[in-house]
């Protein structure tokens, strides 16, 4: 029994098959510098196929300066809204001849400047990237030279291109649905404030309270990881005391893991306690009961920082995008 492995198809022995030169196999494959006759285009063709050659795509890169690719970075993969924006850009990267390499930081900043060093190390030809907390690196990424869009809220300063959608409104907005329901106790289960997306959510929070002369109640604001956990442990607390009316999580997961500690005391949503969240993706429409929650339109965010990367992302831009709130029942609707 033979073990050795095979040895690999090379352009010579295509060229050996098809009866042509190497030089005429390569300008078949890489469709240029000069003509190939049609016949023998169709020979070196079926060539390729017979011997099942397969392209070089490390050497053909690193021939046209182009590796097709693209890296993502994000915060937790396990987070099914990045799961879904992963998705997404991965399809629309893919109809542009790219593929798409995903690092997840695991929550971890350090872990995070590893893998963007790795990406940029592998010259993709665009970086996509949501930070782990406010402190985004920036200095490396333009160091490389390689274009980036942030899918995130940036420092305004930041001189880089992102995507969007304005998360401080947006918090407001649902906060603002839970007071025309008439509670008037409301509360927040905010991510970590090291992240420039959880203070915007929580001064959302507060934006739509002050509106309505209601005083923030500081008690009332449970700082939690963006995770089910998260929001199952600031429910627990929040049940120890005087508790709010109404809560707004700042993630899906939190309000998933809100729902499964109210259970627990034998609490019902929305009778003794309303619920609205950030980022809803499939899983609020399926909880129990199904959750109301800002939605972000993911499928025309991932269209436009593809397109943003294809063009070079040059010149510093913002694109912000409208959030959608979808009402069901756990807010009271």
């Amino acid at each position: 029994m033979n073990n050795q492995p095979a040895r690999r198809i090379t352009r010579a022995d295509v060229a050996r098959v098809a009866g042509t030169s190497v030089a005429v196999v390569s300008y078949v494959i890489n469709k240029g510098p000069r003509p190939v006759a049609e016949a023998t285009r169709l020979r070196v063709l079926a060539a390729i196929e017979q011997t099942g050659y397969r392209p070089n795509d490390v050497a053909r890169a690193l021939a046209s300066g182009s590796t097709q690719t693209y890296g993502l970075v994000v915060p937790d993969i396990s987070n099914p809204f990045f799961a879904m924006l992963a998705r997404a850009l991965q399809r629309e990267a893919f109809s542009h001849g790219r593929v798409l390499l995903l690092g997840d930081a695991g929550d971890d900043r350090q872990r995070e400047y590893e893998l963007i060093n790795h990406l940029l190390n592998r010259q993709v030809d665009g970086l996509l990237y949501t930070s782990v907390d406010r402190h985004p690196w920036f200095d490396l990424i333009r160091t490389s030279g390689t274009p980036c869009v942030m899918i995130d809220t940036i420092d305004s300063h930041a001189g880089i291109c992102a995507i969007r959608v304005d998360e401080r409104d947006a918090a407001r907005q649902a906060t603002r649905h839970l007071l025309q329901h008439g509670y008037l106790e409301i509360g927040i289960f905010v991510g970590p404030l090291t992240m420039l997306n959880a203070q915007d959510r929580l001064n959302g929070w507060r934006d739509a309270l002050r509106e309505a002369g209601i005083t923030p109640r500081e008690e009332w604001i449970f700082e939690a990881p963006y995770t089910r956990q998260g929001g199952f442990q600031a429910a627990q607390k929040m049940v120890q005391g005087p508790r709010p009316r109404a809560i707004f999580t700042s993630n899906e997961q939190q309000a998933l893991g809100c729902l499964s500690a109210l259970a627990e005391h034998r609490l019902h949503v929305p009778d003794d306690l309303a619920i609205i969240c950030f980022n809803g993706t499939q899983q609020s429409e399926f909880s129990v009961p199904p959750l109301s929650a800002v939605e972000q339109p993911i499928d025309a965010m991932a269209r436009q920082a593809i397109a943003m990367l294809a063009a070079g992302a040059a010149q510093p831009e913002l694109h912000e995008f409208a959030f959608q709130l979808h009402i069901r029942r756990s807010c009271g609707c």
